[in-house]
């Protein structure tokens, strides 16, 4: 029963399993290849000395064994490669996974950004930003003339003779009559001297209709 409500394994927790398990493999052909190594010094010390007692059978068996161990030896290295390769291999195989994993999850961000990010409406936003835009610049400039029009200085001429008018009528000073003879002030160019086209006498003349007033 607890086997069967146990949780599967991760991808990640089979890899870390696989790999210690591969680990202790190697560790016991190392332990395996050291008690060859050892096993084999000793056969090479029989052998010599069987050779000087001249007992060459003995030393043709102790040879014999001497190369199936050698042999063993050797297959235990190749079977320490293959399993190093199949290690590595492994790795290989996490890295690919993790690799598979990031571009799926980018894949998933890149998805989801699409959705949010909708190109035919970030444009339609943008062209209703533009009109708008448009339109406010216009509607400025609209208001802009229309206060230009409203504040133009082509009716203060008129105003101000208005004001002087009732000054004038306030004080009881009636210049329609009186000032329709008097002579007018030369108007000239601005920063021009008004003395250009004056004489003395029309000064003298101007200053005498004043008297009169």
């Amino acid at each position: 029963m607890a086997g069967f409500f146990s949780k599967k394994p991760t991808v990640e927790q089979q890899m870390r399993g696989n790999d210690r398990v591969l680990r202790r493999q190697q560790r016991d052909l190392e332990r395996d290849r050291t008690s060859l190594e050892k096993e084999e010094k000793k056969l090479e010390m029989e052998i010599k000395k069987a050779a000087k007692q001249g007992n060459k059978q003995a030393a043709t068996i102790l040879a014999k064994q001497l190369v199936a161990l050698r042999k063993q030896r050797t297959k235990s290295y190749a079977a320490g490669s293959k399993i190093q390769a199949i290690g590595n291999q492994q790795k290989m195989m996490h890295s690919n996974m993790k690799m598979a994993k990031a571009m799926g999850t980018t894949t998933k961000t890149m998805t989801e950004m699409n959705k949010v990010m909708d190109p035919q409406k970030t444009m339609q936003v943008m062209q209703e930003f533009e009109k708008q835009s448009t339109k406010m610049g216009m509607t400025e400039e609209m208001i802009n003339d229309t206060l230009d029009d409203i504040l133009a200085e082509s009716g203060d001429e008129e105003e101000e003779d208005a004001i002087v008018n009732q000054v004038l009528d306030e004080i009881g000073i009636e210049i329609t009559d009186k000032m329709v003879n008097a002579p007018s002030a030369a108007r000239g160019r601005i920063g021009e001297s008004s003395k250009a086209g004056v004489s003395d006498s029309s000064i003298e003349q101007q200053l005498a209709a004043l008297k009169d007033l």
